[in-house]
């Protein structure tokens, strides 16, 4: 963010690259990587300061390949799960960054909360506190869902940043105190899957099936979406953009006409919405309730 000007949405947008050939589009053999730069281009162009990544494929070394110059991103690394090993976690962090291509990155994320809740949880958070005091990484932190029970862990290892899945049809973060809890922790909060699976972009007919039940309130959201003229991409990134306790907003992109979607919806007229009207089901339930599969994406 540039210095002594007002902010602006784009200022909390982070990037995360979406490598699936399910969603990248199809490119002959070495277009991959143009368009990969393409799209990068556009992020510095656009303001975007934020690239999240996973220790997936290859993705990681194609983004070290492909950064502008001079490369204008603090970028996140997420570990491999600690099944592999507390040594092999700490391993597979300082090769990330060799694969990126970056001496040090801004923040390393435990992938799963589940990992600090086990036996090797103590070890394997010393392992992120040795790599953040020889200044490998700025910030340390674990990425959770409501049920992890974010705020008990941010207590007991005192994280720089928690990545916490939050969005327009899940806002129980929001309003069973978890963000404001973080806050009070002087956590950082950055908000994920955001787009909720892209459950508001779906038909009823392509709805996976244990989201059918779901059909009719997903098409009354829409309905009352369309009433308002707002656009279902512009909604869920001005609930998440809006949310007073988040710093950053983790995007999914595919290619560049997709990046440019995102920070023009981020950037048009925070919507006049009933925000809690919009959710999947009321966010009424406590911290521990169960599992439900709207929000395991980006």
């Amino acid at each position: 963010m540039i210095p002594n000007r007002a902010p602006i949405p784009v200022d909390k947008l982070a990037l995360a690259v979406v490598h699936a050939p399910e969603r990248a589009i199809p490119a002959p053999a070495g277009a991959r990587e143009e368009s990969l730069r393409f799209l990068l281009q556009t992020a510095a162009d656009s303001g975007v300061t934020r690239v999240a990544t996973r220790p997936d494929g290859d993705g990681e070394r194609w983004l070290g390949q492909s950064w502008p110059f001079p490369s204008p991103f603090q970028v996140s690394v997420r570990t491999v799960p600690v099944s592999d090993g507390v040594d092999r976690v700490e391993a597979r962090a300082r090769r990330s960054l060799e694969r990126l291509g970056l001496p040090r990155g801004d923040a390393l994320l435990i992938s799963s909360a589940g990992d600090l809740a086990g036996t090797e949880g103590r070890a394997l958070w010393d392992k992120l506190l040795a790599l953040k005091d020889r200044g490998l990484y700025r910030r340390i932190g674990f990425c959770a869902s409501v049920e992890d029970g974010p705020a008990l862990l941010a207590r007991r290892f005192q994280p720089d940043i928690v990545q916490l899945k939050c969005n327009l049809l899940d806002q129980r973060a929001q309003h069973a105190g978890v963000l404001s809890e973080l806050a009070s922790l002087d956590v950082t909060v950055h908000a994920s899957s955001i787009f909720a699976d892209g459950l508001l972009f779906m038909n009823s007919e392509a709805l996976p099936v244990e989201m059918h039940r779901h059909a009719p309130t997903l098409s009354r959201i829409r309905r009352r979406l369309a009433e308002a003229r707002v656009d279902p991409m512009q909604a869920t990134l001005a609930y998440a953009l809006g949310l007073p306790e988040v710093s950053a907003v983790v995007a999914s992109v595919a290619s560049a006409a997709e990046l440019r979607a995102v920070v023009a919806a981020a950037h048009a007229p925070t919507p006049a919405l009933d925000w809690a009207s919009m959710q999947l089901e009321p966010a009424t339930a406590s911290a521990a309730a169960g599992p439900r599969r709207i929000s395991s994406a980006a």
